[in-house]
């Protein structure tokens, strides 16, 4: 055997285990794993989701607490005192207190029970007791609002903070996985590119060493031909752990139902995108920057803080005002106000309590100073809002700029691809005549796989800016 032809056997030898590797590649059945298929296991387990609904969950629950101020509160006390055969006194107090919402007033209906010798006379009552009902109502501060409505209304505005924060850290994390399944599309689509490229390197190769063990080729262009696989096998290896840690870092967003970790399976495929489809004028530019202005979550979430600010303003100016409150009540001596037996007793308006309760600080410094407070937050979180307002339409128009710029240099990139193909099927005839050589072959075939990798990375990132545009309008 020559030493030409062993040359040329070994070289074969060399590269058998990659193609052997291959053909058990192919084996495994692929599956088209979708971002379809992403949301909705994202959507349905994913922690940073729940986690985000229980933000709107613990809001609700604030309002719940809030409402409690406004719960009736049923009070009762007994004392007596019994010593020497005496008895010094026997007390039963009890009330049940409304509180209502107009006019911040409370209902009060009251049964008192105050007997023995040491008893005060001005509580003693008779042995039948006395009852009552009567209002609590507050004619100067806490009329138009008070705390109690304050902290409910409040409450109320911060319902819908937590909405948007909830839609804020829902869009986040879609954002994200978005992102990671576009760099695990590309590192997919590198991958089976210099993977082609590898066979078709492999198949000239074998081809060229049979041609130099018969005499038809020079050895040197088994060399050529050896050096190519090379190349091309150390550069797939390189996507090679790309495609896997794409994989790893797109498994982050996936998990079972039971809150397990899942991982990408080796056979799932994204889905071929079609650079075709891709174009900026099926985007509604701009009915998504009037939804931004309407229902960007930052926004709301500054529009909710407003609207809490105003609900502060009005109670503080209400603690301006001096309080009057004025009570009464109708007193009678029967205990059951289910019976109707008619006596100079029942409720009438000779029979009453009544009171009046005054106070006002001379100087209101406090109250004065709390509401400039106020004021001045009010007018930060203004400043706030034409900025933030500002900040959404720029970056909305910015990534819509992106898209069309990708767009044009994919069809560039297109046309390239195309004129690269007829380039390469040219010098392919050529070659096979006799007036080419394998050194141009490889160079215009590695070409084209370069520029057919640089139109998948144009998919990929037209394809993260449509996910980061609808990211800066709010939406998913």
């Amino acid at each position: 055997m020559t030493t030409q032809r062993l040359f040329s056997l070994l070289l074969l030898l060399w590269v058998m285990p990659f193609s052997w590797a291959q053909e058990k590649d192919n084996s495994i059945q692929q599956r088209e794993f979708t971002l379809n298929d992403l949301e909705e296991l994202l959507m349905a387990n994913h922690p940073v989701v729940k986690q985000a609904q229980i933000v709107s969950a613990s809001a609700k629950a604030a309002i719940a607490q809030a409402r409690g101020k406004f719960d009736p509160v049923l009070k009762a006390a007994f004392n007596n005192k019994y010593f020497g055969n005496s008895n010094y006194y026997n007390h039963w107090n009890s009330e049940l207190k409304v509180p209502l919402w107009l006019a911040g007033a409370d209902l009060k209906v009251a049964y008192d029970r105050n007997t023995g010798m040491y008893t005060n006379p001005e509580t003693t009552t008779s042995t039948a007791g006395l009852s009552g009902v009567g209002l609590s109502i507050p004619l100067g501060q806490g009329l138009i609002i008070d705390q109690r409505r304050s902290t409910l209304q409040q409450a109320k505005a911060m319902l819908a903070y937590a909405e948007a924060e909830q839609v804020k850290q829902i869009n986040g994390i879609w954002f994200e996985a978005v992102r990671n399944y576009w760099d695990w599309y590309l590192s997919f689509r590198q991958y089976e590119m210099l993977k082609e490229g590898v066979m078709l390197a492999e198949t000239r190769f074998k081809a060229i060493s049979t041609q130099t063990v018969l005499g038809d080729a020079p050895s040197i262009d088994s060399v050529e031909a050896a050096i190519t696989v090379q190349e091309r096998k150390m550069e797939l290896a390189k996507y090679t752990v790309a495609l896997k840690n794409s994989r790893v870092l797109l498994s982050n967003h996936l998990w079972s139902d039971n809150e397990q970790p899942l991982e990408l399976p080796d056979h799932a495929v994204p889905y071929l995108a079609d650079s075709a489809r891709f174009s900026p004028d099926l985007i509604d530019i701009g009915g998504l920057l009037t939804q931004a202005q309407e229902g960007h979550p930052e926004l709301l979430k500054l529009e909710s803080k407003g609207q809490q600010l105003r609900i502060e303003e009005r109670y503080r100016k209400e603690l301006l005002k001096p309080k009057l409150n004025v009570s009464g009540t109708l007193l009678t001596t029967r205990r059951n106000f289910n019976e109707f037996i008619p006596s100079h007793y029942d409720f009438n308006w000779s029979n009453y309590k009544m009171g009046l309760e005054f106070a006002f600080p001379l100087f209101l410094r406090t109250e004065r100073a709390k509401l400039k407070e106020i004021r001045l937050k009010q007018e930060n979180l203004r400043y706030d809002q034409l900025v933030t307002d500002r900040h959404i339409i720029n970056d909305i128009t910015i990534k819509y700029n992106d898209l069309w710029a990708y767009s044009n240099q994919m069809k560039l990139q297109v046309l390239s691809i195309n004129n690269q193909e007829i380039l390469l099927a040219g010098e392919l005839q050529k070659f096979d005549l006799g007036e080419s050589t394998l050194f141009i072959i490889n160079s215009r075939e590695t070409k084209l796989i370069d520029m057919r990798i640089k139109r998948e990375n144009l998919i990929a990132n037209y394809q993260k800016a449509v996910a980061e545009l609808y990211y800066k309008a709010g939406r998913r």
